[in-house]
C-alpha cells in the first residue's frame, strides 16, 4: 500500500532528499539513458508529492504554483521506481499531486512537460496535448494541459 505526503524543501529531512535524488537518478539518468542536470534549483520553489511502500520512497512528485516554473501550475519529475510500478502507483501519485494543486494552490489549470511515450497516460488523467511535439534533454516531449 502506498502512503502518499506532501511537504514544502524546508520540510524535507537529509534522508529524503537523498532518496528522491537517488530515485529521479535511478530512472531518469540510468534507466532512460539520459544526461541531464536533474538538480535545477526548482526543488526549493515546489511541494514534493512523496508516496512510500515500507518506509521507502518508491514514487514522487513535485508541484509548482503558477509562474514557479509555467504560467499555470504545474507537475513535474513524476516518477515510480521501476519495480513498483506494475501496482499503479504513477497513477496514485499523480492523483494526489493534482489534488495538491486544487487544495494548496486553489488551481485547476495545469501544465505539463510529458514524455511523449506517456501520453496516453497523462490523458488518462485529462490532460491534453497542445502544441507540437519538441526535444527536451534528447527525448520527445510534449507539453499537457488540464482544465
Amino acid at each position: 500500500m502506498l502512503q502518499v505526503f506532501i511537504k514544502p524543501f524546508t520540510e524535507l529531512t537529509t534522508n529524503e532528499l537523498y532518496e528522491i535524488l537517488q530515485l529521479r537518478s535511478e530512472v531518469f539518468v540510468v534507466e532512460q539513458d539520459c544526461v541531464y542536470q536533474d538538480v535545477d534549483f526548482k526543488d526549493q520553489k515546489a511541494l514534493h508529492v512523496i508516496g512510500t511502500k515500507n518506509d521507502k520512497i518508491v514514487a514522487y512528485t513535485r508541484i509548482f504554483k503558477p509562474g514557479d516554473y509555467f504560467t499555470q501550475a504545474s507537475i513535474g519529475r513524476v516518477v515510480v521506481a521501476k519495480n513498483e510500478r506494475k501496482f499503479g502507483y504513477g497513477h496514485i501519485i499523480f492523483d494526489y499531486s493534482i489534488e495538491a494543486i486544487l487544495e494548496f494552490f486553489k488551481e485547476t489549470v495545469i501544465k505539463i512537460s510529458a514524455q511523449k511515450y506517456l501520453k496516453n497516460f497523462y490523458e488518462s488523467h485529462h490532460f491534453k496535448q497542445v502544441g507540437e511535439e519538441y526535444l527536451e534533454d534528447n527525448i520527445p516531449h510534449i507539453a499537457m494541459i488540464k482544465d
